[in-house]
């Protein structure tokens, strides 16, 4: 069994199943997946992301500000973040981070809201999804300055060994989406070969980043075998091997979760 560990499925373009989440869904699980976290962005999908997993014994959630979410001047409320975190199908925290790339001008934002996510997790115990783009020194200091004990994942990891290995270190898995399998990602690949066994995560971060031979389409969760077939094939492990180590992490990393 393989476990797509982010996915956005209040948002997919469901045009390849007639528009019909039910179709793609059942689609993913004939090629094997077996488990769904959908991700919480924003207030505003909440409610969804919930929903969802009330619908569906394969789907958990998160519950979270996504740090291009948040509002102007504004950060989430702590109370609001424990309230929502309270509901039995939402596992972990997040997403939340830093994004640099696109809104470096909001950098003092994200952080206060990135504080406030990881004192949501040391309150819960539930671990956080982390989002980090171009602000490596950034996140890796805030994440040693929580000192989480359950930590978490960064998800849909882009960097290089050296933030890898740091975040690795602090007790974070590292999960890898289609990106690894794109012709400029060699600094990824090596990243693919070297996380330990036990701390890695596969995902498809759908509706976005569809992984080779389906990039520029919208990705979908049944994607996620091309994404564990690719790792596998650069860890020299087989396919099979890699989605049982994989579901193995995610069952210890999200202990909440109900995948069977």
């Amino acid at each position: 069994m393989l476990v797509d560990s982010h996915c956005h499925l209040d948002r997919l373009d469901l045009s390849a199943h007639g528009g019909s989440l039910d179709a793609a869904l059942q689609a993913a699980r004939e090629r094997g997946v077996g488990h769904f976290l959908c991700i919480g962005v924003s207030a505003d999908n909440a409610a969804a992301v919930k929903a969802l997993s009330e619908q569906y014994a394969d789907v958990d959630c998160s519950v979270g500000i996504h740090p291009l979410d948040l509002a102007p001047g504004e950060t989430p409320a702590l109370d609001w973040l424990l309230s929502e975190l309270a509901h039995p199908h939402v596992v972990a925290i997040g997403e939340t981070g830093l994004d640099y790339h696109y809104e470096p001008e909001a950098a003092s934002l994200q952080q206060a809201s990135f504080r406030l996510h990881l004192e949501a997790s040391r309150q819960t115990g539930k671990p956080v999804i982390v989002h980090t783009r171009a602000a490596r020194a950034d996140t890796l200091a805030l994440l040693r300055e929580a000192s989480l004990e359950q930590a978490g994942v960064l998800h849909c990891f882009t960097e290089d060994w050296p933030m890898a290995k740091a975040a690795l270190d602090l007790g974070y898995y590292i999960s890898l989406s289609g990106i690894v399998t794109f012709r400029n990602a060699e600094a990824l690949r090596d990243v693919a070969r070297q996380v330990p066994s036990d701390r890695l995560l596969v995902e498809t971060d759908s509706p976005y980043l569809a992984p080779i031979p389906y990039r520029g389409k919208p990705n979908l969760p049944q994607y996620v075998r091309e994404v564990a077939e690719y790792v596998a094939s650069l860890r020299g492990v087989s396919y099979a091997h890699l989605a049982e180590q994989t579901t193995a992490n995610f069952k210890r990393l999200f202990p909440l979760a109900r995948v069977r």
